[in-house]
């Protein structure tokens, strides 16, 4: 697997954005929302979107740009088949290490994340 996050990987079209919030489960922690919906591909999906008002552009292009550090890192450990929707609040301030660990709690409360 390519530790890369293809454009293959990234979640763009609004009707699979749609059946994606439709069909999905949502975890939750103070700040973050994590939505996984199966996808009946071979490949994990990904689409992190800030809340409207999360901050300025700067704010919101940087929590998506961590976030999806974040993922690709780890993409290996996750359970193929299924597309991500990390949903973003304002208020909670994560640090990297602090915004890993809640992710791979969120995952790993999903029943995805295979902690090797």
């Amino acid at each position: 697997m390519r530790k890369s996050l293809t454009k293959l990987e990234i979640l763009k079209k609004q009707s699979e954005i749609d059946k994606a919030f439709k069909n999905g489960k949502a975890t939750s922690r103070r700040g973050l929302k994590l939505i996984l919906a199966p996808n009946n591909l071979n490949r994990n999906r990904i689409i992190v979107i800030p809340v409207k008002h999360y901050g300025n552009a700067v704010e919101r292009n940087r929590i998506r740009r961590r976030i999806k550090e974040i993922w690709r890192k780890e993409k290996e450990k996750f359970i193929s088949g299924n597309d991500f929707i990390f949903l973003v609040y304002p208020g909670k301030v994560f640090d990297s290490k602090k915004l890993e660990q809640v992710i791979l709690e969120l995952c790993d409360e999903q029943g995805i994340y295979l902690n090797k």
